[in-house]
């Protein structure tokens, strides 16, 4: 009968084209798209150039999830239709919700084009030229966007495109007032927030208290309407001391800096006391979100659902703590958090600084980075970890590649040059005027001197030219400043031609001051008073190294001119800062990991207590805490590592070293029976050697540095004639055979470090392993 129905539809429609024109128009209203893709495939049938037809088709099935087939159906209909301003930009707005960027760009160019007086085309353009680096001209869309704006929604979108390219182009203030105006404009508009609140940690005139201020009107206008209907979690298991199910919510499971320190997290947290399920809000995957999969023991996707349909996604998995990644960076799901889906729920790594939730009870934070009057600027409650607040792990997009000879730590450039090259690889919206202007001062005091800064776009000339006229603007002598592009196949490899990094200010750099620390080169940064100004501060505190902590731009200046001065001790510190970095609490992921897990069940003992008790007052609870903890049961047993081999499918480290071994011994006898030379080839020979590199790969990617797969990968290079790659994973191998420090003589140390560096810069200490 539905067939015979949709046949009278057909023949009907064929009389009237305008009613099939009505029909589609009222599947799309109605958001029914088998409907909606239904009658499109009926009207092209009839006549296969059907432009309404051709126009929703492709956006319907993307709806459905069914991506192959809309790109062959916007292909087709690009190729009847190529000057349909309508088909194009829905065309590009599905390539920019699946990552086509780069696909996008010229679609949207012809839009443009055909519709020059409409802002929506013009905002799709900026949109579509951030994310592939072209800011100026994203930045001149924006504008037109502006201009050409009618309605309410075009100038927000219009505001948002002009605040992001101008971050990008140093523009900081201006973006900030741009965002300022955005959330004048539709106060009810999240992003805006978001966007303000990035902006501003970079910006010199503003303060805590103003982030703070729109962190917490974020709170009360999206979160204040939900708090009567947040679950009250009553058939909850509240035993203190059963297996938890940690829920780590981010859009940043991918090629992305938060891997660079949620990697390890999420393979070592102990799988005797929590089960580790990852819920992914965002459309594209790649290599990384694959390994995420095989560390996380459920993996479930959730971009594209509604912060409601997200909120229940983890109510249904039945979470009982939630680790937010994001904050409020892009793609983040607080709107869904701000519904309580999980019983507790804290906040680290995206973003340095409060959410402005009260559904966010927790702030994971250590002694240093947030000084000790830093909960004031929290709406959630610090939990100080007795290690560093993160741990970090380097070439997250090829694991492999921090055992080869080019990223090892070479001797200081000044030994060969002749002379210090300061440098700063961060991107160039940290920059700003007051940075600028006190390097350009440390250039002067330190002669025959360097600055190299790398920044997107400065590989294009006229926008190297601009920027380099922008530093002389500040003082910095541009006969001596090296401009660098940002390439992504250069990353750790710039930082051979650097003597001492400078961290920029107020907005210090996170990820790049890891990577060039574990590099070997020295960092010198301004302290400030709060996380985002203090992530330098943090990372030298820990590691023992706050003398390179600068209390003041003088103190800034003596530092870095110090440390300049004396070449032969430079090059010794440089030598040896990479095996200071691995053994210190920035990289012992062994150590974090379970200092993570105490911080996450004395949360859960928290809330226990605070459900249990609702009139007692912190101090009360955190004394009934302290007394549980104290009767900590015993552990069952040392706990089993297990090793992600495969989505899904996570197995004991023993079991993994025998399929290891099993499949080396099938590639070697290939070898040898396919009688393939054993040098030459720059590239792995036959499907064996490659699964053998593969799950060598998988278990490094679990356990870094662990010994039996950097032997197998020394036997896999040598076996290929890449003897210098061989000998770099024997040593490495031969290294972790060494004992590390063991954690509790670690923690000590750095103990002392933290109170050096406190002392040092004459703050109050903080106790470690509490809350505040």
């Amino acid at each position: 009968m539905a067939l015979l129905a949709d046949h009278r539809i057909l023949r009907t429609m064929q009389k009237h084209p305008a009613q099939m024109d009505a029909r589609l128009q009222a599947a799309l209203d109605a958001q029914d798209w088998a409907q909606l893709t239904r009658l499109c495939r009926q009207a092209l049938r009839k006549n296969s150039s059907h432009l309404k037809a051709h126009r929703l088709l492709g956006f319907s099935l993307c709806q459905t999830g069914n991506i192959d087939l809309a790109l062959q159906a916007f292909r087709q209909a690009t190729a009847l239709w190529p000057q349909d301003a309508e088909l194009l930009i829905n065309y590009a707005n599905m390539l920019l919700t699946q990552g086509g960027h780069l696909d996008a760009l010229p679609l949207l160019e012809k839009v443009v084009a055909l519709r020059p007086d409409n802002s929506t085309c013009w905002a799709k353009l900026a949109q579509c030229c951030y994310s592939i680096s072209l800011n100026q001209k994203g930045f001149d869309a924006s504008q037109k966007a502006l201009a050409y704006a009618k309605t309410v929604g075009e100038q927000l979108d219009a505001l948002t495109q002009s605040a992001v390219h101008r971050r990008e182009l140093g523009q900081v203030r201006e973006a900030v007032q741009d965002c300022e105006k955005a959330i004048a404009l539709a106060p009810q508009a999240a992003h805006s927030y978001t966007n303000a609140l990035l902006f501003m940690l970079a910006d010199p005139n503003s303060r805590a208290s103003e982030l703070q201020r729109i962190a917490r009107v974020f709170g009360e206008n999206f979160e204040g309407p939900l708090r009567d209907s947040w679950p009250k979690f009553e058939e909850k298991n509240r035993d203190p001391w059963r297996r938890l199910r940690i829920g780590v919510v981010s859009p940043d499971f991918r090629n992305h800096a938060v891997m660079y320190f949620a990697e390890g997290l999420l393979a070592g947290l102990d799988r005797q006391q929590f089960e580790v399920v990852a819920f992914y809000n965002y459309p594209v995957e790649d290599h990384v979100t694959t390994r995420v999969q095989c560390h996380a023991d459920r993996f479930i996707k959730i971009s594209g659902k509604t912060p409601q349909q997200q909120a229940q996604a983890i109510q249904d998995a039945e979470i009982d703590i939630v680790i937010d990644l994001a904050g409020h960076t892009g793609s983040n799901s607080l709107l869904a958090l701000a519904r309580k889906p999980a019983p507790v729920q804290l906040t680290t790594i995206g973003y340095p600084g409060t959410t402005g939730l009260a559904a966010i009870d927790w702030w994971l934070s250590d002694a240093v980075t947030d000084p000790a009057d830093a909960a004031r600027w929290y709406s959630e409650r610090l939990y100080r970890l007795p290690t560093r607040w993160t741990c970090y792990r380097p070439m997250i997009r090829n694991p492999l590649w921090r055992y080869q000879p080019a990223y090892q730590v070479r001797p200081t450039p000044a030994l060969t040059t002749g002379y210090i090259t300061f440098g700063s690889c961060n991107n160039l919206g940290k920059l700003t005027d007051e940075v600028l202007t006190l390097w350009g001062r440390l250039l002067q005091a330190v002669p025959n001197s360097r600055l190299l800064i790398e920044g997107k776009n400065l590989g294009i000339e006229a926008t190297a030219n601009t920027y380099r006229a922008h530093c002389a603007a500040q003082g910095i002598d541009t006969d001596r400043l090296d401009l660098v592009a940002l390439e992504i196949n250069n990353q750790y490899l710039t930082y051979h031609r650097i003597d001492i990094a400078l961290d920029p200010f107020p907005l210090v750099g996170g990820t790049t001051t890891n990577d060039l620390l574990w590099m070997g080169v020295p960092l010198v940064t301004l302290t400030g008073k709060t996380l985002g100004n203090r992530m330098g501060v943090g990372s030298l505190a820990h590691l023992g190294r706050h003398d390179w902590v600068a209390r003041d731009q003088e103190d800034y200046l003596r530092i870095a001119s110090t440390l300049a001065s004396n070449v032969p001790a430079l090059n010794t510190t440089r030598l040896g800062l990479r095996q200071e970095v691995e053994a210190s609490v920035l990289m012992r992921e062994d150590v974090f990991t379970k200092e993570l897990g105490h911080a996450l069940r004395n949360m859960w003992l928290h809330w226990l207590t605070q459900s249990a008790h609702p009139d007692w007052v912190p101090a009360q609870v955190d004394e009934q805490v302290r007394a549980m903890v104290a009767q900590t049961p015993p552990c069952a047993g040392p706990q089993e590592f297990l090793v992600g081999v495969a989505p899904g499918e996570r197995i004991p480290l023993l079991e993994a070293y025998q399929r290891l071994q099993k499949l080396l011994d099938l590639a070697k006898e290939n070898h040898k029976v396919a009688a393939l030379p054993i040098n030459a080839d720059a590239t792995l020979i036959g499907k064996r050697w490659t699964a053998v590199t593969e799950l060598a790969e998988r278990i490094l990617c679990a356990k870094p540095h662990d010994p039996v797969a950097l032997t197998v990968l020394a036997e896999i290079e040598n076996a290929h004639g890449h003897l210098d790659f061989g000998r770099v994973y024997l040593q490495e191998a031969l290294r972790s055979l060494g004992e590390s420090e063991p954690a509790e003589r670690l923690l000590e140390r750095t103990r002392q470090y933290v109170k050096a560096a406190q002392d040092y810069l004459n703050e109050p200490h903080c106790a470690l392993g509490a809350s505040s």
